[in-house]
C-alpha cells in the first residue's frame, strides 16, 4: 500500500526544522516527502549571514545533517521553483512543467525583501540582501565600488551596512523614519544606537525619502531624495523590511490577509484544511513574525498535529537581542511603553555609550519591556522575568543601574527560573529540558546542544544554557571543572601561574608534574603559547617543536592546498622603495601571488614547504624580519600618516606606531593582537576597532582598548585620556600582560573584558591604580618578553639543523607535485585540482627512507615510498607510517600534524581541518568510514624502512626502537 504524500514548499530555515519535526515525530515513515527548495543550496543558516563575508561558506553555515534525506527517505528537490498549485487536483507544477500529486501540502515559502517602488530602483547595481546568491553579487559589485548604501536602517538594514563595511566600502545607511529600528527602539536607545554606529564610520540619514536613483555617466548612481538633496554611491542596497511570499497561495485562491499572508488557524491549517503555512509567509492572528524562532514553532505545531498530537500556535515572543556593527542592543517586550499606566525607568551613561529603559506596570510589581543599546548583559534576566511574570524587587530601577548606583537589585539567577521557563525560544527548551539532560549524563555544552538543541538556532540563548547546565551539575554535586583537556585538569590561568611560580621551562616538565598522557591538538599549542608568553624561547628548540601546529612549527600561515603565506613585518606600514622591489623580486622569482593587507603589510601567498628558507633568506638579506601573522600574537599596529604628511594631524602616528610595534613584536599571546595609531580624530587608522587603539589630541594620546573586528565586532572602549609617551606605554605592557596571565584559550581582549567582572572599570583599577598591586611585576615581565625577543627565521636560518625540518620530503629533493598553478585575472594562483601522477611503488620488499634521528621526536616528517606521499611519526619509542594525504584535499600535509593522545591511544591531528587519526591503523576517530592507509615500519641500524605495500591489519604499522 503507498503511503500518502506530503510535499513540503520552501527549504529554507522554517522548512527544514519542520522536516527535523517530522523524523523525530517519526511522520517521515507515515508519509512520502517530498520537498522543493527555489534555492540551488539546502537550507542554511540566515540569521548568521553575514559571517558569509567574514570567511564562512555555505558548508559552515549549513542547517542539514550529513546523508539526512537519504537516511530518511525524503526526496529533495534543489533549484526547483513551484509555480502553480492546483487544489482540485491536488498537485503543484514546477518551473519546468512536472507535475507532483500530494494529499497534504506545506508552504514555508518565506518572505521576500520589500523594495520601495522608486524609479530606477531596479538597476543593475541594486541589490537586496536575502540570500547566498544575492550576497555573492553584492561581493563582485563591491571588488569595483567605493562608496555603498543601505536604504532602510531597521534590523536588516544594520546586519547588511555591516556586510558592507566588511567589504571595505564607505557606508551610508538611508532610513525613511525620524530614528533607527524604529519598531524595536525608543528615542533614547535609537539615539545612543545611531552615535555608537557613527563612531564606528557608518553615516547615518534619518527622515529621508528616496525619490529617485539615476544613473551616472561613469557607472554610479545618485540618490536624489524628497528635501532636495543628494547621495552619490556605486551600490544601493534595499532593506526596507519584507513581504509574506504568498503568490501561490493568492492564485490558488487560499484566504490571505488585507495587506498579504496566508492567513492560518491555531494549527497552521490554512483556508484549505489539506494545505498549511509555516514561517514568514504565514499570517496567524493578524499577524506576521519575521523572526526565525516562531517559525521553529509554528513547524513544531505543525508537526504535532499531523502526528495527532493536540497541539496550537499562541503566537511568540518577538524579543531580540543581536550585536549590530558590534553594537550590543536588545529589545523586549512594551519597548515603547504603550500599556496604560505602565511607568519607565532610564539610565544614561554617556561617557561609555550605554542606554537602558525598563517598562513595568503602574504598580511597580510586573515587567513589561526594555530596551538595552550598548550593553545587554541583563538581557537573559530580564527577558526571564518577563515571560515568567516573575515579581520585581522594591526598587525596579536597581535591574538596570551598576550596583554602585545603589542598592543591588534582588539576585535572581536561575535558581530562581520555573522548571517551565523557556531557555530557548528557537527550539524551544525549557529549563526542566536542560536539567533533565544534565542528570541524564550531559555534563558539558556540547552534550546539551547534542540532546535539547539549545543554542544551535541563533545562540542567542548560549550563557544562559550554560548557566542551567552549570546550576544543575551543581545539584548533583558535580563540580563544575575548568579543564582545558583531558590531560590537564587545569585551567589557562592556572597553568600560566603553575608555569610562572614554578619556572617550567617544557611541556615534559608540566606534563609530569600537573598532567597526564601525551598532549593534543588543544594543549600543546595552548603551552607552547604560555611557555613563549613566560620565556620567549625559540619555538624550534627540540623540546618545544612538538607543540607547535603547523603555523608555528613553519612559521607561516598554511592555506588550503598545503603552500603558506610569506608576510614579512612592515612596521605601521612604514617601508621605502627598496624594500618594495625586494619584495617584489621574490614574488617573482617564486610566483607568489601578493595582496596588500587592511593591516598595511604584503603578503606573498602560494610558497611551498622546501622554498620558505630560500625565501625568507632572500627576505632577511633586504632588512626585514618575520611579521609573526602565523601567531597569536602582535599582527600590525596599522597607522595614518599623522602629522608628518596630513594637515589634519596633531602627532607623529607613525612613529609612535613604529615604536608600539617593536616594542610588542613577538609578544605570545591567548588569542591574535591588533593595534592603530590614529593622528587625529578622523581616526584614519581605525584604532576603534582594535585590540590596543590610539588616537592623537593636542595634548597626547586617547588609549582605546578591547576592540576587534572579525565574525563578532566590538568596539574598543575609551581607558584614559591626554597620555604622554611613556605613560601609554606602561598602561599598554601592564594590561597585555595582565590579558595573558588571566585570558582563556583563544579569548580575544574584548571577550576578556567583557566577561571579567567590573568589565571595563576593573580593567581600569587594576591597571591605572595598581588595585591589586601587581603593577611593577607586570612592568617587568613586558620587559623580560621586550628583551629576549629574536626573529624566529634568523634563528631559524642560522641553525643548519632547524633549517633541515623544512623539507617537504625527508628523502628527496624534488617538488611536491600535489601544487598546481594556474594563471587567473592575470595573477598566479594555486590550482584547486592537484596532479595525480602515476602510482609507483618500489619492487624490493622494503625500502630505507632515513634515520631515526631525522625525525623529530612527537613529530612527523614527509617522505617518498617511490611516487607515494607517506608521513612518518616518531612518537616516544615507535615509528608509525601512513599516508600524507589529508582527507578531502589534494595537500600532502599530514606528517606536519601535531601528534597527542585521545583516550590512550596515539594519534595525529591533521593540520588543516583538524581531523584525528590513530597512528596504529589510520582511523579517523569521529568518522568512521574513512580511514588513511597504513605501511609497515622497521628500524634496523637506526634506520627506518618501510614496506613497499599498505597493511590490511593496521595494527602491524608500528616500528619499535630498540
Amino acid at each position: 500500500m503507498s503511503k500518502p504524500v506530503l510535499v513540503v514548499i520552501g527549504h529554507g530555515m522554517v522548512g527544514h526544522h519542520f522536516l527535523e519535526q517530522l523524523v523525530e515525530k517519526q511522520l517521515h515513515q507515515h508519509y512520502q516527502v517530498v520537498v522543493y527548495g527555489e534555492e540551488r543550496h539546502v537550507a542554511y543558516d540566515r540569521v548568521h549571514l553575514s559571517e558569509y563575508f567574514a570567511g564562512c561558506t555555505h558548508a559552515d553555515l549549513s542547517l542539514v545533517a550529513e546523508n539526512f534525506f537519504a537516511r530518511y527517505g525524503i526526496e529533495l528537490r534543489s533549484h526547483s521553483e513551484v509555480v502553480a498549485i492546483d487544489r482540485q487536483r491536488k498537485c503543484v507544477r514546477d518551473a519546468s512543467g512536472h507535475e507532483m500529486a500530494w494529499d497534504k501540502l506545506v508552504l514555508a515559502t518565506g518572505s521576500a525583501p520589500f523594495i520601495p517602488p522608486i524609479p530606477g530602483g531596479k538597476s543593475a547595481n541594486c541589490f537586496v540582501y536575502r540570500t547566498l546568491d544575492d550576497l555573492d553579487a553584492i561581493a563582485a559589485r563591491a571588488q569595483q565600488s567605493r562608496r555603498g548604501v543601505v536604504i532602510g536602517g531597521g534590523l536588516l538594514g544594520l546586519e547588511a551596512a555591516n556586510a558592507l563595511k566588511q567589504l571595505g566600502l564607505e557606508t551610508h545607511v538611508v532610513e525613511f523614519a525620524p530614528r533607527l529600528m524604529a519598531v524595536q527602539l525608543d528615542d533614547g536607545g535609537a539615539q545612543m544606537l545611531r552615535r555608537k554606529i557613527e563612531a564606528l564610520g557608518v553615516t547615518v540619514h534619518t527622515q529621508k525619502e528616496t525619490r529617485e536613483i539615476t544613473e551616472q555617466p561613469d557607472g554610479s548612481m545618485m540618490l536624489h531624495f524628497a528635501d532636495g538633496e543628494q547621495l552619490e554611491t556605486d551600490l544601493v542596497l534595499f532593506s526596507a523590511g519584507i513581504r509574506p511570499r504568498d503568490q501561490l497561495a493568492r492564485d490558488a485562491g487560499l484566504t490571505l490577509g488585507p495587506r498579504g499572508g496566508i492567513d492560518i488557524h491555531d494549527t497552521c491549517m490554512t483556508s484549505d484544511a489539506a494545505i498549511y503555512a509555516i514561517g514568514e509567509c504565514a499570517l496567524w492572528n493578524g499577524q506576521i513574525f519575521g523572526l526565525v524562532a516562531p517559525g521553529y514553532q509554528m513547524a513544531r505545531v505543525l508537526a504535532a498535529n499531523l502526528a495527532g498530537e493536540a497541539a496550537a500556535f499562541t503566537g511568540a515572543d518577538m524579543s531580540t537581542k543581536l550585536k549590530l556593527l558590534g553594537v550590543e542592543v536588545a529589545s523586549f517586550g512594551d519597548a515603547h511603553g504603550r500599556t496604560p499606566g505602565s511607568q519607565s525607568y532610564h539610565w544614561t551613561n554617556g561617557p561609555q555609550e550605554i542606554y537602558k529603559k525598563i517598562v513595568v506596570s503602574s504598580d511597580g510589581k510586573k515587567l513589561l519591556g526594555g530596551v538595552l543599546v550598548g550593553d545587554s548583559s541583563e538581557y537573559s534576566t530580564l527577558l526571564q522575568m518577563l515571560l515568567n511574570d516573575m515579581a520585581l524587587p522594591d526598587a525596579p530601577e536597581t535591574l538596570i543601574l551598576p550596583q554602585s548606583a545603589g542598592a543591588p537589585a534582588k539576585a535572581l539567577g536561575v535558581a530562581a527560573l520555573p522548571d517551565s521557563a523557556q531557555i530557548c525560544s528557537c527550539h524551544n527548551v525549557s529549563k526542566s529540558d536542560i536539567c533533565g539532560a544534565v542528570i541524564n549524563g550531559a555534563g558539558d555544552m556540547a552534550a546539551v546542544k547534542s540532546c535539547t538543541k539549545a543554542a544551535t538556532g541563533c545562540g542567542g540563548c548560549s550563557a544562559l544554557v550554560k548557566q542551567v547546565m552549570e546550576f544543575q551539575l551543581a545539584n548533583l554535586g558535580v563540580e563544575v571543572k575548568k579543564d582545558i583537556c583531558e590531560h590537564f585538569a587545569w585551567s589557562r590561568q592556572e597553568l600560566h601561574h603553575l608555569i610562572r611560580v614554578n619556572q617550567i621551562k617544557s611541556f615534559g616538565q608540566l606534563l609530569a608534574q600537573h598532567g597526564r598522557g601525551h598532549g593534543c591538538e588543544v594543549c600543546k599549542p595552548l603551552v607552547g603559547s604560555l611557555l613563549a608568553s613566560c620565556w620567549n624561547e625559540y619555538l624550534l628548540k627540540p623540546e618545544h617543536l612538538p607543540l607547535q601546529d603547523t603555523n608555528d612549527r613553519y612559521f607561516a600561515n598554511i592555506q588550503k592546498d598545503g603552500t603558506y603565506s610569506v608576510v614579512p613585518r612592515v612596521p605601521a606600514g612604514e617601508i621605502t622603495a627598496q624594500g618594495l622591489i625586494a619584495i617584489g623580486q621574490v614574488a617573482a622569482r617564486y610566483n607568489l601571488y601578493s595582496k596588500i593587507t587592511g593591516g598595511q603589510r604584503i603578503d606573498l601567498f602560494g610558497a611551498r614547504l622546501d622554498q620558505l628558507p630560500d625565501i625568507w633568506q632572500e627576505l632577511l638579506d633586504a632588512g626585514f624580519e618575520t611579521g609573526h601573522a602565523y601567531g597569536k600574537s602582535l599582527r600590525t599596529v596599522k597607522s595614518c600618516v599623522g602629522s608628518t604628511w596630513c594637515r589634519y594631524g596633531v602627532q607623529d602616528s607613525t612613529g609612535f606606531a613604529i615604536q608600539l610595534e617593536n616594542r610588542y613584536k613577538g609578544l605570545r599571546a591567548p588569542h591574535k593582537i591588533k593595534m592603530a595609531v590614529s593622528g587625529c580624530t578622523r581616526e584614519c587608522a581605525e584604532a576603534q576597532s582594535k585590540d590596543i587603539g590610539v588616537i592623537a589630541t593636542d595634548k597626547g594620546w586617547n588609549l582605546y582598548v578591547c576592540g576587534n573586528g572579525g565574525m563578532k565586532p566590538r568596539h574598543a572602549d575609551l581607558f584614559a585620556s591626554d597620555l604622554d609617551d611613556p605613560t601609554l606605554l606602561r598602561y599598554v605592557d601592564r594590561l597585555l600582560m595582565f590579558y595573558v596571565r588571566t585570558a582563556d584559550r583563544l579569548q580575544r581582549t574584548s571577550v576578556w573584558m567583557d566577561n571579567m567582572d567590573g568589565g571595563l572599570d576593573y580593567l581600569r583599577a587594576v591597571v591605572i591604580e595598581d588595585s591589586l598591586g601587581i603593577a611593577t611585576e607586570l612592568e617587568q615581565e613586558m620587559q623580560r618578553v621586550v628583551e629576549a625577543y629574536q626573529c624566529e627565521w634568523q634563528t631559524t636560518l642560522d641553525n643548519p639543523d632547524r633549517r633541515a625540518l623544512f623539507r617537504s620530503t625527508i628523502n628527496s629533493d624534488q617538488p611536491d607535485e600535489t601544487v598546481r598553478w594556474q594563471h587567473q585575472r592575470g595573477q598566479i594562483y594555486p590550482s584547486t585540482e592537484a596532479a595525480t601522477p602515476r602510482v609507483q611503488l618500489p619492487t624490493e620488499q622494503w625500502t630505507r627512507l632515513c634515520q631515526l634521528e631525522e625525525i623529530p621526536p612527537m613529530a612527523g616528517m614527509g617522505a617518498r615510498l617511490g611516487s607515494v606521499r607517506i608521513a612518518l611519526f616518531r612518537f616516544g619509542e615507535q615509528v608509525y607510517a601512513l599516508d600524507d594525504i589529508e582527507p578531502g584535499t589534494h595537500a600532502s600535509v599530514i606528517s606536519r600534524g601535531l601528534l597527542g593522545d585521545a583516550g590512550g591511544e596515539a594519534i595525529v591531528i591533521s593540520p588543516l581541518y583538524k581531523q584525528r587519526f590513530r597512528l596504529r591503523d589510520g582511523q579517523n576517530l569521529e568518522q568512521p568510514d574513512l580511514q588513511l592507509r597504513c605501511w609497515p615500519v622497521k628500524l634496523e641500524n637506526g634506520a627506518v624502512l618501510v614496506a613497499n605495500a599498505p597493511l590490511r591489519v593496521a595494527s602491524m604499522a608500528v616500528a619499535v626502537a630498540s
